[in-house]
């Protein structure tokens, strides 16, 4: 099984599952072993009423420490799996599984929220975010698919089809600061089929002043005003 203890000294391991590094793991533990301890208080149930059974009795748990709880939800963010099988890399049932998700996961944006470490969601504002101001407002704009179940709905269906990836697919615009790596915003979540330069048009961003901008073919002919977009080039193939 997937524990703390058990991965914290294979760095690529853990980076692999958590998306990481132990040093990043670990400024955010104390903030979420604080904000879990305030708001499941020790010697109540999960219902808020007073334990009748000393501190350890009963079924012992899987996620004993909040290390192993930071751990479950971190990677299940980070690979998506069904909940079936990531329960079984915690030896937790299915059931246990989403109990625990949705128990962790608001946590989770409340430690990152802190620590000032969640993306902007307000393309107005992205001009004067601190993420991109910690450093020169070099930046780089893509569009991110991941798979979702086939709707019944024959009008989502179609909305939601990427012909990219041959599935039906939910789809949002990435911001991402090239100096700190951090994502710097996130838009809105649109259907697969709508297209990546669609998407950053109707958002209508706001860059600071003197913004470099990397994008793919996907954002072929957008030029916001005021700031210097390049695309990348792949190198030519050298004929043997």
């Amino acid at each position: 099984m997937l524990s703390y203890d058990n991965l914290k000294d294979k760095p690529k391991e853990f980076l692999a599952v958590t998306s990481l590094t132990v040093p990043e793991f670990e400024l955010l533990l104390p903030v979420f072993h604080r904000k879990y301890a305030a708001l499941f208080v020790p010697g109540l149930t999960r219902k808020g009423k007073p334990r009748r059974r000393k501190a350890g009795g009963g079924v012992k748990a899987k996620l004993r420490t909040d290390a192993d709880k930071l751990l479950f939800i971190l990677s299940y963010q980070k690979t998506y799996p069904l909940q079936t099988l990531h329960g079984l890399h915690f030896g937790l049932s299915q059931p246990q599984t989403n109990y625990w998700i949705h128990r962790l996961l608001p946590l989770v944006r409340d430690c990152l929220a802190e620590l000032s470490m969640t993306p902007e969601r307000d393309a107005q504002a992205v001009a004067q975010s601190p993420l991109v101001q910690e450093s020169a407002p070099d930046l780089l704009i893509d569009g991110t698919e991941r798979r979702r179940q086939r709707p019944h709905d024959a009008a989502q269906q179609t909305a939601h089809y990427s012909g990219k990836k041959k599935a039906h697919t939910d789809k949002n615009l990435l911001l991402v600061n090239v100096h700190s790596r951090k994502v710097v915003y996130l838009s809105p979540t649109e259907g697969g089929k709508k297209h990546d330069k669609k998407i950053a048009d109707e958002q209508a961003l706001v860059y600071p002043a003197g913004a470099t901008l990397g994008k793919d073919t996907g954002f072929q002919g957008y030029e916001p005003t005021g700031v210097l977009t390049f695309q990348p080039k792949k190198s030519p193939r050298v004929k043997p």
